[in-house]
């Protein structure tokens, strides 16, 4: 699941109810966030899809850049169970975060 988060709230909701979740914190203005998110998009559909994801402008929302300190775009958070287990900003390898993710994602969804 995909979503493009409009409220606070929303997005709180969405973290509160996800096993597993990919925020995504972006910038119209930011190349590296243009490039970078059909990247990510890849990657989790691929190799995590039992992973939901969202993703917050941060030109619109300014307050959840800051209650998140997600203020280098991109932001990438990632959540299991409600809490934050990875984070990475700017330039990101998307090999370094397949790695990253798939020794978490692995714990939560063993066969």
């Amino acid at each position: 699941m995909i979503r493009h988060i409009i409220t606070a709230a929303e997005l709180k909701n969405l973290i509160n109810s996800s096993e597993n979740l990919l925020i995504y914190f972006y910038n119209d203005d930011c190349a590296p966030c243009i490039s970078l998110r059909p990247k990510v998009e890849e990657l989790i559909a691929g190799k995590f899809p039992l992973m939901d994801m969202a993703y917050v402008n941060g030109k619109d929302l300014p307050e959840l850049v800051g209650e998140f300190n997600a203020f280098g775009f991109p932001v990438l958070l990632f959540y299991f169970e409600g809490k934050e287990f990875l984070r990475y900003s700017k330039y990101v390898s998307i090999t370094e975060l397949e790695e990253s993710i798939g020794s978490i994602y692995k714990l939560y969804h063993q066969s």
